[in-house]
């Protein structure tokens, strides 16, 4: 399952007064883990950007200057999305924008759904979390992912955000990748030397016998069972959950 998480930054909040494109941001996932693919541009708009909206992502028209207009990297970013599930918080507002970019070109396929499928995850959230806020801000508190580096809002950064959030919403999956890497070159939590890992790195063999290991098996209370199942059930509910046949 190929899946592309995208945000975009404007210069306002409404094509139908005329506002561009600024930032496209994407980031690929493939059966949900990160594949280190992204497409990342910066767009001259030929037009000022409104202030509430530099205010929110710290980008000025004097920045963009020097940058490719939307028809320049159009079909790089189309090729990198073709065949593929977007994955966007509130996808009316960016697929708005990008349609409507393809439409100012005379693009011969306009509609995004014509080159990939769309995910909204604000409607997924507000099926999962019905009367709360599910905001991207909300949602990362919700689901414990840090956002402390994000000073201002950016397409890649937010995009970033929004795929671990995705992963926690849809399966309680935190981590991007399974098989992280430390800078020794070892799994995460595996120092080198340690018994088990062998030079040739992932999928060698602990040498140690059978019965050498003492693990601590800490069984869910009543409650931690209860609230697991509660949470398996919403998730149920919202039409997302892939692994539960039952």
């Amino acid at each position: 399952m190929r899946q592309i998480v995208l945000d975009t930054e404007t210069t306002g909040l409404s094509v139908t007064q005329g506002h561009r494109i600024i930032e496209i941001g994407c980031i690929e996932m493939v059966n949900r883990r990160l594949t280190g693919r992204e497409f990342h541009r910066f767009l001259n708009p030929d037009r000022d950007i409104d202030e509430g909206a530099e205010a929110v992502h710290g980008i000025s028209r004097e920045q963009l200057e020097t940058e490719p207009r939307f028809p320049e990297v159009v079909d790089d970013f189309l090729e990198f999305v073709r065949g593929a599930e977007l994955v966007i918080h509130n996808a009316e507002f960016d697929v708005g924008f990008i349609e409507h970019e393809l439409r100012l070109m005379k693009h011969s396929a306009p509609k995004i759904t014509e080159h990939c499928s769309v995910l909204d995850t604000l409607t997924l959230a507000r099926e999962i979390h019905p009367g709360q806020r599910n905001s991207l801000d909300a949602l990362c508190k919700r689901y414990a992912v840090d956002a402390s580096k994000r000073d201002v809002h950016g397409a890649l950064i937010d995009s970033e955000l929004l795929a671990r959030v995705y992963l926690a919403m849809t399966g309680g999956q935190s981590s991007l990748l399974l098989d992280e890497e430390t800078e020794n070159g070892m799994p995460a939590g595996v120092a080198p030397g340690d018994a088990g890992v062998a030079a040739g790195g992932a999928g060698a063999r602990d040498a140690r016998p059978a019965g050498a290991y003492k693990l601590s098996v800490i069984k869910a209370t009543p409650d931690e069972a209860a609230a697991h199942e509660a949470m398996l059930e919403k998730i149920r509910k919202s039409g997302a959950c892939v692994w539960d046949f039952d």
